[in-house]
């Protein structure tokens, strides 16, 4: 072999290892992609983490009346998450107040809760079962009125309010 073939083959040889580094990298880069978008979180999963006590109910009242405005307001306060400049927890009194700051009426499904006997009951529960005690006690006169002094009794009791 004369010298021009020697150095023909060690170029050929630089040449090749130039082309496997090449396609090592182009394998490790692929692989990376596929990683990388599975690691791409939903701008509504980055607001769920910071979502606190019924925030998530408010959140989704607010996607089921308003789904539009509610997806842009997603996306701006992910953004605002992930950027840093909100770090605390969002309960759902805050969240309520910051649809309503924007114009968005978001309805939410409220109960009133008295105790009566020592048990929570709903309000309208409360007032069914004493406009019942009336209506049975309203047929028989001699029940009727002590049925009517407990009803006043209980809505002057103190335990009520």
């Amino acid at each position: 072999m004369t010298e021009e073939d020697k150095e023909l083959e060690l170029l050929k040889a630089k040449r090749m290892l130039e082309m496997q580094k090449n396609i090592s990298q182009r394998q490790k880069i692929e692989e990376v992609k596929p990683e990388s978008n599975a690691q791409k979180v939903s701008p509504r999963d980055i607001v769920l983490k910071q979502l606190g006590y019924r925030g998530e109910e408010v959140l989704q009242n607010a996607e089921s009346q308003f789904p539009n405005e509610t997806q842009t307001i997603i996306e701006k306060l992910a953004e605002l998450v992930q950027g840093g400049e909100i770090t605390e927890i969002i309960d759902g009194g805050k969240l309520l107040t910051l649809f309503r700051s924007v114009g968005i009426r978001v309805r939410m499904q409220t109960t009133i809760n008295v105790e009566q006997d020592g048990k929570m009951v709903s309000w309208s529960d409360k007032l069914k079962g004493e406009s019942k005690s009336l209506s049975e006690s309203g047929s028989d006169p001699e029940s009727s009125s002590d049925s009517q002094a407990e009803v006043s009794n209980n809505n002057f009791n103190e335990n009520n309010f």
